[in-house]
């Protein structure tokens, strides 16, 4: 898949990995629409890239500033969803206002951006549509209320997209990251195994857009870890990976 001459919008492109995939999606000949909160960031970033691009500021927590920037951002061959909030928490340590952010943000947020492109795709019969998810939205882990079940939702949100969708010209794809060195990422206080930088995320990440299938998982060993869990009862499960 060649994205030589074709836009996209990426949703969350100010910092991290969506930072990151704007530099290898530019340097691979693409025309970019870049969207965050922070208006200067954007306009940084958009002046650093190889090629062209727009910096379009959004709060995807407010649906007329959605709007507003999906009607700015014009007419795109492609969307990558990579916006997302982070605290870790557990259930005794419930923050309600945290939670809700979260929720509101990582799912959502998605929610409020597609609904302003998958119909515009699916009327011309075109267009990729790219969800960022993660691995730890495959099962319920420890110390992961709110951003768990977002990026789960989310998830499913991309399959049955993909359900619906599969057999026309408006291809959807599902792309789970495990942990990447961001600022979010910071707030754990615990070992992150196979930890990647934002760059070697983003190469993996471009190589899932130009693959064939629906999803990708990476990195691919410890993805194995999330994928297998599936297949474990919960008596099996919550003794292995709940809290002691």
């Amino acid at each position: 898949m060649s994205f030589r001459g074709k836009t996209y919008w990426l949703v969350g492109a100010s910092e991290g990995l969506g930072r990151a995939l704007a530099e290898a999606l530019s340097a691979a000949g693409a025309k970019l629409v870049l969207s965050a909160r922070s208006a200067e960031r954007l306009q940084a970033l958009a002046d650093a890239l190889p090629g062209p691009a727009r910096a379009v500021p959004v709060d995807i927590s407010d649906t007329a500033s959605v709007a507003a920037a999906a009607a700015e951002a014009g007419e795109i061959d492609g969307i990558v969803f990579l916006a997302g909030v982070y605290w870790p928490q557990a259930a005794q340590n419930w923050n309600p206002a945290e939670v809700e952010t979260m929720f509101d943000v990582n799912l959502t947020g998605a929610a409020r951006v597609l609904g302003q492109v998958v119909p515009r795709f699916v009327e011309r019969d075109r267009g990729h549509i790219v969800i960022t998810g993660s691995l730890s939205g495959f099962r319920g882990l420890p110390g992961a209320i709110g951003y768990g079940a977002s990026k789960a939702g989310l998830m499913s949100l991309a399959e049955s997209m993909q359900a619906d969708l599969r057999r026309s010209g408006v291809r959807v794809q599902l792309i789970n990251p495990g942990f990447i060195k961001t600022r979010l990422t910071e707030k754990n206080d615990f070992a992150m195994p196979f930890i990647m930088t934002p760059e070697d995320a983003a190469r993996h990440m471009l190589a899932g857009m130009r693959a064939a299938r629906f999803q990708t998982n990476f990195p691919r060993v410890f993805s194995w870890l999330f994928r297998g869990s599936l297949f474990l009862p919960a008596w099996a499960y919550y003794p292995i990976f709940g809290r002691r």
